[in-house]
């Protein structure tokens, strides 16, 4: 029960989205807005910057090329998309997946801070520096990925964006490393349940 009333809150916050009219150039270009999926009781919830054509084309996020990546970063922390909740800081597709504005995402930021009060996770996994900027500033992403950051009311773990790694074979091996961290991390969360 307490799930569904969950659902319902974030259908809310999607719905207030739209209502609020914010990002109005961006909503003029997008197809859909991408609130987000996945489990409202999750546990951990993944932040990435802002939907690209894929997820502007279905409604959800990360279904692309750097989505099926998540997807098997995602089982190698043995975890599967159904168990966390992804989403991203701005909720429609900047026009050619260009990067997010900042005045785009403090705009969205609100309503993020109100998915993660509504999800309540014990852990937030910023997918690339977008997202990282709000949660751990004054640093770079190649500084603080794959370092724990304890938080009052989450703990933050930073990784490289998915869709970086698809264009580089370093990269790519740190953001299979980063998510080798987050199975630990994911095994100690088990344990304290």
């Amino acid at each position: 029960m307490k799930h569904q009333g969950k659902q319902k809150r974030l259908d809310q916050i999607a719905a207030d989205i739209v209502a609020s009219n914010i990002c109005p150039d961006l909503a003029k270009t997008a197809m859909n807005l991408v609130p987000g999926e996945g489990d409202p009781d999750a546990d951990i919830v993944l932040i990435g910057e802002a939907p690209g054509k894929n997820e502007d084309l279905t409604g959800r996020p990360f279904v692309g090329a750097a989505g099926k990546f998540l997807t098997e970063l995602l089982a190698i922390a043995g975890l599967t998309r159904e168990e966390v909740f992804i989403t991203s800081i701005v909720k429609y597709r900047p026009p050619h997946n260009r990067d997010p504005r900042p005045i785009e995402k403090e705009e969205s930021w609100p309503f993020l801070l109100r998915q993660l009060t509504v999800i309540q996770p014990k852990l937030v996994v910023t997918l690339g520096r977008h997202s990282m900027g709000y949660f751990v500033p004054g640093v770079t992403i190649g500084q603080a990925h794959g370092t724990l950051v304890k938080g009052d009311q989450w703990d933050i773990l930073p990784v490289y964006h998915p869709a970086a790694a698809l264009y580089s074979g370093a990269t790519r091996a740190l953001v299979i490393e980063d998510f080798m961290k987050l199975k630990s991390i994911v095994t100690s969360l088990k344990g304290k349940k």
